[in-house]
């Protein structure tokens, strides 16, 4: 049997969509903070994954229906953004819409990473409406040893 109330994901995830939305979101902790402005001013915003891996990051944005012309991603001093727009189709009544769950419209997200960056190394894609970005890690340097004058 189904139910007649349509089932969007867990009732504390949507609650904390909002609560995020309100707020910010700051629960991704150092060093993959969130700026000040997250996505506080856009309509909506991505879920975003962040993977560490040996020699970079992987950071995985959710962006189904956006034209990869219209993302634009930048790395400024170790701050990611992603952001960019949804096209809105009319939504009324006379089209057929009962019901309407999907966003639409701007959003941007902001990442902080580790300084430990290339940013010149940074690559993205869009595949499927899923955002791939892959951010490498600087190399590390090794310990200078500094002459000690007399």
């Amino acid at each position: 049997m189904s139910s007649l109330i349509p089932h969007r994901g867990s009732v504390l995830a949507s609650f904390q969509d909002e609560i995020n939305r309100l707020f910010g979101d700051r629960g991704l902790g150092w060093p993959f903070e969130e700026g000040e402005a997250s996505g506080l001013a856009a309509n909506w915003t991505p879920a975003v994954d962040i993977k560490e891996e040996e020699k970079e990051y992987i950071v995985r944005a959710d962006l189904p229906g956006v034209d990869p012309k219209q993302i634009e991603v930048s790395l400024e001093s170790g701050v990611l953004t992603i952001k960019g727009e949804r096209q809105d189709e009319k939504k009324t009544e006379e089209n057929g819409f009962h019901r309407v769950e999907r966003f639409s419209g701007s959003f941007f997200r902001r990442i902080a990473l580790p300084k430990s960056t290339d940013e010149d190394q940074v690559k993205a894609r869009a595949v499927n409406g899923v955002l791939e970005i892959h951010v490498p890690k600087a190399e590390a340097k090794g310990a200078k040893r500094i002459e000690v004058e007399a």
